[in-house]
């Protein structure tokens, strides 16, 4: 499987290569291969991530990936990366757009390139979904990982810059419900005088590590936001549809997941 992965990203996967092997924002496809086939195992045995709807992902042109948020550190955002590229047909690579203060961080600001992260600046997200890219991005922002553990899955705040450029550009946008990282690695505490690198908090996981629960991603039917760019209500408006969609897939997939276990 993991020579296929290799493939799959390596050869298959749609690449704007700048002449130097990397695309404008840094994003080099042999190295974010070997970084999934080699983190194989996380993605298989750890997590045993299990995922519905794929087909839902448009083979071409601009879309966004719209999706919960949950957890200390962003493992979710990076299991929803790889599960994209290993089921998209064909493959894609999902650009997952970061808070402002990721690319100031040391060291592994440079790998997150590599891997296809990008800084969320409405320019670069724009320039994206004009070379027709598939974007993944979280509207919770830094809320999300920051919200108590009791209120796991309910959609802490909702940013709405994403739907004006999906009305601007015709980018689809698809919801995707994960369920399974706000137990992982639920926050006890957060620092908010540590502002290291602009981030806004530092947070206290409850463990050292995330905890081995299973994720379950459900992709909804892409949704086609209309109406006039420029105008905030309407903005607003497509931005409480998806937002919507998005908590009804929640739902689903909360209520998949007990059925099993009864």
């Amino acid at each position: 499987m993991a020579s296929q992965i290799f493939e799959r990203i390596a050869q298959h996967a749609p690449f704007h290569d700048e002449g130097h092997g990397f695309d404008v924002f840094g994003l080099e496809p042999h190295r974010l291969a070997r970084t999934v086939e080699a983190t194989a195992a996380v993605y298989e045995r750890y997590f045993r991530v299990a995922s519905t709807g794929a087909h839902h992902i448009p083979a071409t042109g601009p879309a966004i990936v719209v999706a919960n948020h949950g957890g200390a550190l962003p493992v979710d955002a990076a299991m929803l990366c790889v599960d994209i590229l290993r089921r998209s047909d064909p493959p894609r690579i999902p650009r997952a757009i970061a808070d402002h203060f990721v690319p100031r961080l040391p060291l592994v600001s440079t790998l997150f390139a590599r891997l296809g992260v990008v800084s969320g600046t409405r320019a670069n997200v724009r320039r994206l979904l004009e070379r027709g890219e598939l974007i993944a991005l979280w509207p919770e922002g830094v809320m999300g990982p920051g919200k108590p553990y009791r209120d796991r899955y309910r959609l802490a705040g909702w940013r709405v810059g994403f739907a004006e450029l999906a009305i601007r550009y015709g980018a689809a946008v698809v919801p995707a419900a994960i369920v399974g990282a706000e137990e992982s690695w639920p926050v006890v505490a957060k620092v908010s005088r540590a502002r290291a690198f602009g981030a806004p908090f530092l947070p206290i996981p409850a463990t050292p590590i995330p905890l081995p629960t299973r994720y379950h991603i459900h992709y909804g039917a892409p949704l086609r936001l209309g109406g006039d760019a420029d105008d905030p209500d309407v903005v607003a408006a497509a931005a409480g549809e998806a937002q919507r969609e998005l908590e009804r897939l929640l739902a689903e997939a909360l209520a998949a997941r007990r059925s099993v276990f009864r």
